[in-house]
């Protein structure tokens, strides 16, 4: 098929263009600074440079590529949301920035598939934690997202609901979003690179657990993303895309730690995290819920290469 993947030089899009060529699909891929051309064709994608905000540009590259299928992992997040702006997450360029590529830029691509006739569109979302702070430890698409996140999370709650509902409702195509679990791996906040934004303050063991550590996270090494599978298979729908074992972080951050060779992390009092990282990084460590990949692997018949962030952490991420 004719695929326009936006977001063709991120960290995903980097997966995930060589991945498309190499089953044979014509891939077109998008990105937004003419330096990356020689990146994108290398890939093994035609590239297309457009500002993912400027809605003439992205209709006229659309257009150009004549798509059966539009692949949407546009964010800002490539390394700027480092463990210090969790905090004050609202406050940072890459998830302000991120809210406008998940609403704006949806809106964009979404009008310019509907006019060249595409027949599907795979938008990427989030699910590593993001569930109501109630009920089973793991959990499906079918429930309900928390309905009070903390303050510091509800703008980038309200951007992916914003593009869930629009990819799921549209009228001309299959409109199928993925709920990523936490990336790790290469070119991901958590990989063996000295400046990994997530790997660095957990070598220098200012990454605590906080409080009982209970927190479940889904994680998925970024090789395992199932968008191939989304571009070839399944309807119109939201899909979980996290491992097979979702874990509280008293559980999968000593491995972490120890992959990245550095001492177990501290232990430290709810009270204290919440005072020096915020809310929002109290929730996460302390309440939020997992996701459930049934629902993904029984439709889009995928199944990740690391079942495990056990196997994974030891194993992927170089």
């Amino acid at each position: 098929m004719n695929v326009f993947v936006a977001g063709a030089t991120g960290a995903l899009g980097r997966q995930l263009v060589p991945q498309l060529a190499a089953r044979g699909h014509e891939v077109v891929g998008m990105t937004s600074s003419a330096a990356k051309q020689d990146l994108v064709r290398g890939l093994g994608a035609r590239p297309v440079v457009a500002d993912a905000l400027d809605p003439d540009a992205v209709a006229q590259a659309v257009a150009s590529a004549a798509p059966e299928v539009i692949v949407h992992q546009l964010t800002a997040l490539s390394g700027e949301m480092s463990a210090r702006d969790m905090r004050h997450p609202e406050r940072s360029y890459a998830v302000t920035m991120t809210n406008r590529l998940r609403t704006e830029a949806t809106d964009h691509l979404l009008a310019a598939g509907r006019a060249v006739g595409a027949r599907r569109f795979v938008a990427q979302s989030f699910a590593a934690f993001r569930f109501a702070r109630a009920g089973g430890p793991v959990q499906t698409e079918a429930e309900p997202l928390d309905p009070d996140p903390p303050p510091s999370m509800r703008a980038a709650q309200a951007g992916i609901v914003y593009l869930e509902r629009a990819v799921t409702t549209i009228e001309w195509g299959e409109g199928v979003v993925l709920r990523y679990g936490g990336f790790y791996g290469p070119g991901t906040a958590i990989s063996l690179a000295p400046d990994a934004p997530f790997a660095a303050p957990i070598r220098k063991r200012r990454f605590p657990i906080v409080g009982d550590g209970g927190g479940i996270w889904s994680h998925i090494h970024i090789a395992d993303a199932a968008t191939v599978a989304a571009v070839e298979h399944g309807h119109t729908g939201i899909y979980n895309v996290v491992d097979d074992e979702p874990a509280p972080v008293r559980e999968w951050l000593p491995v972490l730690a120890d992959a990245l060779h550095a001492k177990p992390p501290r232990r430290v009092p709810r009270w204290l995290g919440r005072l020096a990282a915020g809310e929002m990084a109290t929730v996460m460590m302390t309440e939020v819920r997992g996701a459930s990949n049934e629902k993904a692997k029984r439709e889009l018949g995928w199944r990740p290469r690391y079942a495990s962030w056990r196997l994974g952490f030891t194993q992927g991420l170089g």
